[in-house]
């Protein structure tokens, strides 16, 4: 019942940014923590940041902690992920995903506890 569309990717020169943002669909989108993670060619998925359904605590990476900044807007069913200071390493297909459960009030950073995910939206850095 949950569909999820990213979309903002697009290729950005080092130290650029860019705004993601995740559609989602469903009256339930604001009972679901969300996450955004990233997989680059031959890496494994990753956690980039969470955040609570209520919007309140979020999680980031340390790689991209203090230049990524994740909010949610849930009258409008959208979650975004704001990158500043990009770098080369940052280049990456960025996936937006829902929790499993609803209302729950830890922020899990596991892949395996997201059950919903959108098709992922491209962003590459150039150095």
């Amino acid at each position: 019942q949950v569909q999820l569309v990213e979309s903002g990717g697009g290729l950005v020169q080092t130290g650029g940014s860019l705004r993601l943002s995740c559609a989602a669909s469903g009256r339930t989108f604001s009972s679901s923590n969300m996450g955004w993670f990233r997989q680059a060619p031959g890496k494994e998925r990753d956690v980039v940041a969470a955040i609570r359904w209520s919007g309140g605590a979020t999680y980031y990476a340390d790689s991209v902690k203090g230049r990524f900044t994740i909010s949610r807007d849930n009258a409008k069913n959208t979650v975004y992920l704001q990158m500043n200071s990009l770098k080369p390493e940052d280049t990456a297909v960025y996936y937006c995903a829902a929790d499993r459960l609803n209302f729950r009030v830890v922020t899990p950073t596991s892949s395996y506890e997201y059950a919903y995910w959108g098709q992922g939206t491209q962003v590459t850095v150039s150095s």
